[in-house]
């Protein structure tokens, strides 16, 4: 968010409601290729304010503050895949699990790989779930080592 905005909030949204949103506005960002984080803030900043959660501002700004990062572990350990070839929807998906696992302390790691899967049955194909869940399990199968020299 921009010095100055103050975001409408949602007090008693769930974590995986955020997770949800989050990834539909990085969904939608990169449809659109606008930056999230400008998208997130025009949207909250509109007269007709949608209700964000702080939660969801925290996995879009976290997200594309470390995208780069993210997409070097996702081309790294996504078998077989490159970025350009996964829907865009899995994509968000695994950013948002990939941040949780090495950024959000508060996370446990299966818990951000079990919500990554959640949301990827909600939001995406049949297939992507275990795709989802095969790649994030990867990832986190040496996030100790990857959080020490991040």
């Amino acid at each position: 968010m921009s010095p100055g905005r103050t975001p409408t909030r949602g007090g008693g949204t769930s974590r995986r409601a955020s997770r949800r949103r989050a990834v539909e506005i990085l969904y939608e960002a990169a449809q659109r290729s606008v930056d999230a984080v400008t998208l997130l803030s025009d949207r909250v900043g509109s007269t007709d304010a949608e209700v964000v959660s702080d939660y969801t501002i925290t996995l879009v700004e976290g997200v594309t503050v470390r995208r780069e990062r993210i997409d070097e572990l996702l081309e790294e350990h996504a078998q077989g895949w490159s970025l350009d070839r996964m829907p865009v929807v899995d994509l968000a998906v695994l950013r948002v699990g990939v941040y949780e696992l090495l950024w959000a302390a508060d996370v446990p790691d299966p818990v951000a790989i079990d919500e990554a899967v959640g949301v990827a049955k909600e939001l995406s194909t049949d297939d992507s779930p275990r795709f989802v869940n095969g790649v994030l399990g990867r990832i986190g199968s040496i996030a100790d080592r990857l959080r020490a020299v991040l």
